[in-house]
């Protein structure tokens, strides 16, 4: 059992650090929020592979998928405790106390892979700088195919989703439910075949891939493509830990990350029609939109873009000002 104390997490980060000099493997354990078949976690154990590989077995990382050794939502916190020294989670999971984490949430503004990564390149700085100051350091980044509606039955309108229970995961899809008349519940990717089965949750937001992970077609009906934002998950690494490594072992586990990251995204888009191909064999209704019910989520991510800046102030801006900048 981990314990959660800050001396334990001393004494993991000194563990962690001090391994190398005495000639021993430093073991990582690496929990990761989504399912083992997911291909965030897949691209996760390749990561671990090529750590070991590019370091001659100096770093050992064990990959934890499925909220097996944190949930979700406790993912960030352990790693900057020291409880592990990395790990995996939904940047903008993380909205709520750093408003600056969900760039990557502005509906409409970046709805394709390509202008996911100029937001991405936008926003790596300042990101990096905010993370930093909490101790963290983010190796690699990779996106989820773009988001869409799951429901129970057909919606054309938000006349459609009043006091329906809403799967929230961020601030962004709390709300969106809160604006179309939902009712959002936080719920973990593990959770949410149970959340779905037992009536906690009854409709939610995410890409193609979670409604494949959960097989939601023995819960949902309908999947309506909307494309709001492609969110970002980000492996992150304590930043003691990773002050703790010479520049060699450091330049090997970043030219690992950056492999990652790039394969990671190949693989998601490559991805994302499968996965709505996989969702109508499974007997779900795969559709656009309506016109209606788009113009009604493109009036509400006007706003929420409104209030990110608002939260953000110049730093927000210039994200923005640099992703539309020719």
């Amino acid at each position: 059992m981990i314990k959660t104390s800050a001396v334990t997490g001393a004494i993991a980060m000194l563990t962690a650090t001090t391994a190398l000099a005495d000639g021993h493997a430093q073991a990582w354990d690496m929990p990761m929020a989504y399912a083992a078949s997911n291909f965030h976690s897949e691209q996760g154990e390749i990561f671990a592979d090529k750590v070991r590989d590019y370091t001659d077995g100096a770093i050992d990382i064990t990959v934890h998928p499925g909220g097996s050794l944190f949930g979700g939502g406790d993912i960030k916190r352990a790693i900057q405790t020291g409880q592990v020294p990395i790990g995996e989670r939904l940047m903008s999971g993380h909205a709520n106390e750093t408003p600056l984490l969900g760039w990557d949430n502005l509906p409409f503004v970046a709805t394709s892979y390509a202008e996911n990564e100029k937001l991405w390149q936008a926003a790596k700085g300042p990101v990096a700088e905010e993370l930093e100051a909490q101790q963290l350091v983010t190796l690699y980044t990779c996106p989820w195919p773009g988001q869409g509606f799951y429901f129970n039955k057909e919606v054309t309108s938000s006349e459609d989703t009043q006091g329906i229970k809403f799967r929230s995961y961020n601030t962004a899809t709390a709300t969106f439910a809160e604006e179309l008349g939902m009712i959002p519940v936080q719920v973990e990717a593990a959770e949410l075949s149970q959340a779905l089965a037992t009536g906690v949750a009854e409709a939610f937001i995410s890409s193609g891939a979670t409604g494949y992970d959960r097989k939601v077609w023995e819960q949902l009906s309908h999947y309506y493509k909307v494309n709001a934002w492609l969110p970002r998950n980000y492996v992150m690494v304590n930043k003691g830990v990773w002050d703790g490594l010479d520049a060699d072992t450091q330049a090997a586990v970043q030219q690992a990350a950056d492999e990652t990251g790039a394969s990671c995204l190949a693989k998601s888009e490559e991805l994302t029609n499968f996965y709505f191909d996989e969702l109508a064999k499974n007997g779900m209704i795969v559709s656009d939109a309506g016109p209606e019910f788009l113009a009604e989520l493109e009036t509400i991510g006007t706003g929420m873009t409104e209030d990110w800046l608002a939260d953000t102030g110049e730093a927000g801006q210039a994200i923005l000002d640099a992703y539309t900048a020719e």
